[in-house]
């Protein structure tokens, strides 16, 4: 499929809020699908490049390393023959959000029930969950004094 439009780095830059030195960072690393054009020396973009750099920004976002969208960019250069490799690349990298993912939301489900306890706390003026109740409360004398 023939490339429909062709833009500049700077106007790249601009449509993915990625700056002019990371897209030279990224095409210097390898992390591009197919070699940047060039037209007169100049770097040349279409939108398929586009829409590879949206899918490398997920992956970045999503915790995939460098070297990993690098290999995966290796192996879509090297055509359909890698489809097996990069699929077990992809499933890798989704169990390792999956786990993320779980990890977030068993620490999320912990400070909902930290807000809720400080929240009863506040509204029924109860002791603090934190400190045993054996303890004096800040500004309380202790049974010491």
């Amino acid at each position: 499929m023939a490339q429909t439009s062709s833009l500049t780095i700077g106007q790249v830059a601009e449509r993915t809020g990625l700056s002019v030195h990371t897209l030279r960072f990224y095409e210097k690393e390898g992390l591009f699908a197919l070699p940047v054009r060039r037209v007169r020396g100049n770097r040349v973009y279409g939108e398929k490049d586009l829409e590879w750099l949206h899918l490398c920004t997920r992956l970045r976002a999503s915790g995939m390393p460098l070297p990993a969208i690098r290999e995966y960019a290796a192996l879509v250069r090297e055509g359909p023959t890698t489809l097996q490799a990069r699929l077990a690349l992809l499933h890798t990298h989704q169990q390792r959000i999956t786990t993320q993912i779980e990890e977030l939301s068993s620490c999320s489900a912990l400070i909902s029930h930290k807000v809720a306890l400080y929240e009863e706390q506040i509204s029924g003026g109860g002791n603090d969950p934190l400190l045993p109740s054996s303890l004096p409360h800040q500004g309380e004398p202790s049974s010491r004094e």
